[in-house]
């Protein structure tokens, strides 16, 4: 059918005129004649006029050309009024083409066209819909603020006609949005924001349903820099946040992997919406939410020590509900998932990160015990690394998870080995938390038990300078800490109470590795005679720098209150004749010239006078100072030991005092060697060390010196000068 036979030549010359009041005129006319074919029934003509337009007009390459085919298209839209939907799969295609014009008129015309073809087809409109939306999508980030406002038109119009329509199809529309939803630009944002609220405000479209497909889009758009996109954005997604709370059937788990990821956006509002949600979904996902718990945690401690106080505080919050849900590793809760999220969160550089880290690891060790012990080598590594912290809290934390893994015996062994590894390897920890740690175990653990572990690996410590420091440690600890009264209690029991003389004996072994720490221990012990045997011991090697620093130590360590019943028992000096004779051997091993020195000697002076009586001292001499003072005691008896008799002067109580002074001399002797061996092999290793020892000899005593008795532990009776006491 021939056109041009049914569309006068004029109107045709006037369609593609240049101006725009002739193009319209035209269009009227092309209006007139489709109307006129239309009543006549006669769509042959019709679809002949269509083509007309379609092909000799908007393909064409002149501009007005396609600006009047435009218009003539749509003038024959509504020339056809309810019968157009049968034209419309030859209509609609041009149009859509057209959006694409390098013509920006061309463009507008186009927005104007179709938005006349919507207004008359309406419903029947849908079927296009998908490409409609591309174009419109396409058109809200165009270059010229017209065809933009043309698009708004057109859309809003397309909006009204989706939102009344029972054909649209929500399924084939989703895909559509979802490739869209990353776009940066700002007017494509606004644009598929729009769409989403109107299509989650229409009853009978599930937009929730489809939520997990845009919801990282709305994320993303959190952050956008612009005030209005941001707005837009949050309100939607505050939407479906209030949807989602009265809605019995969400998928949670789809999107809290993107909630997850959201929560470590470096823009501080998409992690405060980011965090508010997860709170939201740890509240009602219930068992949905189980395999995804790790996940969430993950989320969640790095956003307790965020810089933003709202960030912090939500993030709190959704800890503190997390860790209230009591679930079974049956149900899907990966224990072992959570571990290795804790653990890596040890590391965080934030203290309250790192604090609620250890939270959870306990709160596994208390529900789910069994499980956590079967990833303790993936976790023990890093909380003994832990005890490094700069934190207090933080050691504290990982104290109490240590011992709670310590319950079983196997693993307090296992904590303690490594616990001095780490010590041996770290002198700083040793240093800055030795004390810290040593303390708390013996308050989580009991302290007989920590320490006669302690003791027990120390005493077979192939670093013998290591053990000597660590036994130093230790001593000083058990002679100054609160936490460890009892055990204090329990040594000054060592010579009448069984479970004292066990744990002196134990102690003993290990406290070898240092003179004054064995002196300490007779001191608390109350095994004077002992203590003065072990000062008689003691070579000039043995008396060097350290040695002194420690001695100063102890001898302030005897103003304080704990050793207060050893200042009392001064009130009987009679009574208590080996505790002079050790004070004074500890006064004359001190230089005079030192404050530790005036200290003693001021104590000292204290001591009542008449332990000083011509007839005591000869009595002390002869070997049995106490018969007369000892006024009370059995007949027959020997003091052994201040206050105490019993018939064998070596034993007492199952202490064998003679076997425990070989034991030191034995260990003393070791760490001379030792010393020996270590100076000989700088001299060795470096001829200008050796030089510079030259120029320092006045300053010997700063490191033992090697003597020509060190080879052969010397014998106890040539250190006795004439009229001194055997022990």
């Amino acid at each position: 059918m021939d056109a041009l036979s049914v569309i006068p030549a004029a109107v045709l010359r006037n369609l593609s005129d240049k101006l725009y009041e002739k193009r319209k005129n035209a269009a009227l006319e092309v209006e007139g004649i489709v109307k006129t074919l239309a009543a006549a029934g006669d769509h042959d003509k019709i679809t002949a006029v269509i083509n007309l337009l379609t092909t000799e007009f908007t393909f064409s390459p002149q501009a007005n050309h396609r600006k009047g085919g435009l218009i003539g298209l749509a003038a024959a839209t509504v020339g056809l009024t309810s019968e157009a939907s049968q034209h419309l799969e030859q209509i609609v295609p041009p149009v859509l083409n057209s959006f694409a014009d390098q013509d920006s008129r061309v463009r507008y015309y186009a927005c104007e066209a179709l938005y006349n073809i919507a207004k008359v087809v309406r419903g029947d409109f849908i079927v296009f819909f998908n490409q409609i939306f591309d174009a419109l999508c396409k058109l809200s980030a165009d270059s010229d603020a017209n065809v933009q406002s043309a698009a708004h038109l057109l859309d809003r119009l397309v909006k009204d006609i989706v939102t009344e329509s029972d054909q649209f199809s929500i399924e084939e529309f989703i895909p559509l949005l979802r490739e869209r939803m990353n776009v940066l630009n700002p007017y494509v944002r606004q644009f598929l924001v729009g769409w989403i609220t109107v299509l989650d405000s229409v009853p009978d479209i599930d937009m929730l349903g489809f939520l997990p497909d845009f919801l990282d889009g709305l994320f993303n758009m959190l952050s956008d820099s612009s005030h209005e996109i941001r707005q837009q954005a949050d309100s939607a997604l505050s939407e479906f946040l209030q949807e989602i709370k009265n809605s019995p059937s969400v998928d949670y788990g789809r999107m809290a992997e993107i909630l997850v990821q959201r929560a470590a956006s470096p823009d501080e509002f998409t992690r405060l919406t980011a965090i508010t949600w997860i709170y939201e979904f740890v509240k009602l996902g219930g068992d949905q939410l189980v395999p995804y718990y790790a996940d969430i945690l993950g989320a969640i401690l790095p956003c307790i020590s965020d810089k933003e106080e709202k960030i912090r505080v939500v993030a709190r919050e959704t800890n503190e509900e997390l860790r209230a849900i009591q679930v079974v590793p049956a149900e899907g809760f990966d224990v072992g998932a959570i571990l290795s999220i804790a653990r890596r969160q040890l590391s965080s550089e934030w203290e309250s990160t790192r604090v609620e880290a250890l939270h959870w690891i306990s709160t596994l060790l208390n529900r789910h015990r069994a499980e956590v012990l079967n990833f303790l080598n993936d976790i023990f590594d890093t909380l003994l690394k832990a005890l490094s912290d700069p934190s207090d809290e933080v050691v504290l934390l990982v104290l109490d998870v240590h011992a709670c893994i310590a319950k079983d015996p196997q693993h307090f062994r296992h904590l303690v080995v490594f616990l001095v590894h780490n010590f041996r390897v770290d002198n700083s920890l040793l240093e800055k938390r030795g004390a810290l740690i040593i303390r708390r175990l013996c308050v989580l653990l009991d302290a007989e038990r920590v320490y006669r572990e302690l003791s027990m690996i120390l005493e077979g410590e192939a670093d013998l300078d290591f053990a000597s420091i660590m036994v130093q440690a230790l001593n000083l600890i058990l002679l100054t800490s609160s936490e460890l009264a009892g055990l204090r209690s329990l040594l000054k029991q060592s010579l009448v109470n069984p479970t004292g003389k066990d744990l002196f004996v134990s102690l003993y072994a290990s406290w070898c590795h240092s003179p004054m720490a064995i002196i300490s221990l007779c001191l608390l012990a109350q095994t004077y005679q002992h203590a003065s045997s072990v000062i008689l011991s003691l070579v000039e090697e043995d008396i060097n720098v350290k040695f002194l620093v420690q001695l100063d130590k102890l001898v302030r360590l005897l103003e304080t209150p704990i050793f207060a019943y050893l200042r009392l028992q001064l009130l009987e000096p009679g009574r208590y004749i080996w505790l002079l004779k050790v004070l004074y051997g500890l006064l004359m091993l001190l230089p005079q010239q030192s404050a530790a020195f005036k200290i003693l000697r001021t104590r000292l002076k204290t001591v009542p006078p008449s332990s000083f009586s011509g007839e005591q001292m000869k009595q002390t001499s002869s070997g049995n100072p106490y018969s007369q003072i000892l006024h009370h005691m059995p007949s027959g008896s020997q003091v052994i030991e201040d206050g105490d008799v019993n018939h064998d002067a070596n034993v007492h109580n199952g202490i064998n005092f003679a076997s425990r002074l070989q034991q030191f001399e034995h260990m003393q002797h070791q760490h001379r060697m030792h010393s020996k061996s270590s100076q000989a092999q700088s001299r060795n290793n470096s001829t200008s060390y050796s030089s510079s020892k030259e120029v320092q000899r006045p300053e010997e005593a700063r490191r033992p010196m090697p003597t020509s008795e060190m080879n052969k532990p010397p014998s106890r009776s040539s250190r006795r000068g004439p009229g001194q006491l055997q022990v």
